[in-house]
């Protein structure tokens, strides 16, 4: 069943778009949609409910369809790349050599399974020989390093305040749940999922030797622990107060806060030399200070301990990575663990993630893409421009900043100018976890130089290869990777209603990331500052507000609802990115005609385009983890959402009171 699995989605692949034999009329044929459905009612349901019937999840995945789901098919590419050069020998140093060998090495199960888990036997001795807070504070530093956090969240990115300088910053951790308030809710299905945490646990502890009431024990200490801090992290939607999660520190008034956490004596072990760091969430680093002082040395001997196998165990053998699994399937309710090869391919992708994309991209992205994809964003540009102009609520000095901050983008398509270097990771291929290590260690050297340097504004924060696109506003950017740039998103031989309701909403999607409601704290150079009138900034969040209520009222899996509040960012950009692909689209040729193409305007591909890039299946299980933690909407709504507030819609589908999605014109909101 998996190898038809693969044939299938090889076929999908190689004829995801049809070109016509003319030319001048390149289209795509539409599939999927179930004609006898009012568009009205619920278009999503619309536009894919023959396919949504028939798609079945593959037992190994979350879901099915587009966005982050058309990784699954791409990781097929990437495993061929892949496949080739681990039955090859390539010059030792080479691109090829580092990732060919990096994947055979994970593959080599026969050889990780008989390893056990003696490549973690050190770093337990080493706990196991900690007697006092500051020894163990120096292996924490020590071992984040080699990609265990524990209870430290450190990074180095560019600084809120002065967006051309990277700052230290470091940010709320020391948990294993999804988030806080999965601590703390009381309802059946989140007490399940916290005691399959509290098993998993446990089983890790007992694959290391630990008799199995000393390892359910150690797990419930762990989980106290975590519980603790976990009373001090701000939710997910805390998070998102930009001003709030900036405070700059002195590393001396730290110091003196935090005496337990001797954070000069810490930031010495981490490498860092610098007199000020940001931190995002004090609150969290008050309670681990206080809990270093109240938790015993031997508790938090046993927290490390968890740690490490939590974080190391799908470097480990078979039992390890099963244990990791069986908790993750309570999350997700993913069925069977993904294959081998595509675990591989994935780790190769985050270890060795832009020499991975050379490869791909010299063999599935054509530079015409690039080229068209070019196009497509300085039209969407000048059709937010045209839109600035025309707001009713905005002032004009408002605008005029507005409209700076919008020529001033950067903008990044398909990969980058400059490769990440990874000269100095070891690779063997039969070292599979030292090679992870070897990894691990490079991406936290790459970010430790950075602190206190210039920004430099090439850099990527994603591999080429992978399903997304983002929006930063630090830097000002807009980035479409060339993972993104393949069909439902972008073909090269489909017509511009397609291209426009496709990467062109993904397009505008992202430009209003920099004026939703963290974007528009930025200012064209990337600092978090006010450029906006007193009046205006008013104005602008009151329809924020109206987004959050609408979505606050949408439902999933009948009970639960959307958080407003988490997803606001996302939805204002969902609502403001069709509009803007529409009036960009207008302005061709074919937005202004009336043409069919199997039966529909242009108008109309316009719309089921956008449906279809949206085209995703998950389980339920997924979905309301999904829901809990995701600053993104449900598919379902960021098709059905933007539309009932978008009055072309109505008029290409004829929309009318009495329709489900149907809202009077006074209730449509606009926010750009």
């Amino acid at each position: 069943m998996q190898r038809l699995l693969y044939l299938s989605l090889a076929v999908m692949l190689a004829t995801a778009c049809e070109q016509s034999s003319d030319t001048e009329t390149k289209r795509v044929v539409l599939t999927g949609i179930d004609t006898s459905l009012q568009p009205g009612d619920d278009f999503f349901t619309y536009a894919n409910h023959i396919w949504y019937d028939t798609a079945q999840i593959p037992a190994s995945q979350t879901g099915v369809g587009s966005y982050s789901f058309l990784n699954f098919p791409q990781r097929i590419r990437l495993q061929g790349i892949l496949d080739s050069l681990a039955g090859s020998k390539s010059p030792a140093g080479s691109i090829a050599q580092k990732v060919g060998d990096f994947y055979a090495s994970g593959m080599d199960t026969t050889a990780i399974n008989q390893r056990g888990y003696e490549p973690i036997t050190p770093v337990l001795a080493r706990i196991d020989a900690v007697t006092d807070v500051p020894s163990m504070l120096q292996l924490v530093a020590e071992e984040l390093q080699m990609g265990d956090g524990s209870m430290l969240g450190f990074y180095v990115g560019p600084d809120d305040k002065q967006s051309n300088v990277n700052i230290a910053q470091f940010y709320q951790t020391g948990t294993g749940l999804p988030e806080r308030d999965y601590y703390f809710k009381t309802d059946s299905s989140t007490r399940a999922i916290q005691e399959a945490y509290k098993k998993y646990l446990a089983t890790l502890f007992e694959l290391t030797g630990t008799e199995a009431a000393t390892a359910t024990q150690n797990a419930t200490i762990t989980y106290g622990i975590e519980e603790q801090l976990a009373t001090a992290h701000r939710t997910n939607i805390e998070l998102r107060d930009v001003k709030a999660n900036y405070n700059k520190m002195a590393v001396a008034t730290l110091a003196e806060n935090h005496p337990n956490l001797g954070w000069t004596a810490l930031l010495g072990y981490l490498g860092l030399q610098v007199d000020s760091v940001n931190v995002g969430q004090p609150a969290y680093y008050d309670q681990l200070n206080a809990l270093l002082k109240s938790v015993t040395i031997q508790d938090w001997k046993v927290y490390l301990k968890a740690n490490v196998l939590t974080s190391y165990a799908n470097y480990l053998s078979q039992p390890f990575a099963d244990a990791s699994f069986a908790y993750r399937k309570s999350l997700t309710g993913q069925a069977v663990r993904k294959p081998r090869a595509e675990q591989m391919t994935q780790a190769v992708d985050r270890s060795l993630g832009h020499s991975l994309a050379q490869l791909y991209v010299k063999k599935y992205f054509p530079e015409e893409a690039k080229q068209r994809m070019t196009v497509l964003v300085d039209n969407l540009k000048k059709a937010f421009e045209a839109r600035i102009d025309k707001l009713d609520w905005m002032s004009d000095s408002t605008k005029a900043k507005a409209k700076e901050k919008l020529a001033a983008f950067n903008e990044k398509i398909g990969y980058p100018d400059k490769w990440r270097d990874y000269t100095d990771v070891g690779v063997k291929r039969d070292t599979y976890f030292e090679n992870r290590l070897s990894a691990n260690r490079n991406a936290y050297r790459y970010n430790l130089k950075k602190a206190g340097q210039p920004v430099d504004r090439t850099e990527w924060l994603t591999t080429p290869p992978t399903v997304t696109a983002y929006n930063y506003p630090p830097l000002n950017e807009i980035v479409f990777p060339a993972g993104i740039l393949q069909s439902p998103y972008f073909d090269l031989y489909a017509d511009d209603a397609l291209n426009y309701g496709g990467i062109g909403m993904v397009i505008g999607h992202e430009i209003t990331h920099s004026f939703d409601d963290q974007g528009a704290q930025y200012d064209k150079d990337g600092n978090v500052t006010n450029w906006w009138t007193e009046t205006d900034y008013e104005k602008f969040k009151a329809r924020t507000q109206q987004v959050i209520d609408q979505y606050n009222s949408f439902t999933v899996l009948d009970s639960i609802s959307i958080k407003g509040a988490l997803t606001v960012g996302e939805n204002t950009a969902d609502i403001a990115g069709v509009a803007i692909a529409y009036d960009a689209f207008k302005l061709t040729a074919q937005g202004q005609d009336t043409t069919k193409l199997d039966g529909f305007t242009p108008d109309q591909r316009f719309f089921i385009s956008i449906a279809r890039i949206w085209r995703v299946k998950t389980r339920d299980e997924f979905l309301r983890m999904y829901v809990n933690t995701n600053s993104h909407s449900p598919a379902q709504w960021r098709v059905n959402g933007p539309l009932m507030n978008f009055t072309p819609f109505y008029e290409a589908f004829d929309v009318q009171p009495g329709d489900k999605m149907y809202k009077p014109e006074e209730e449509r909101i606009t926010v750009w």
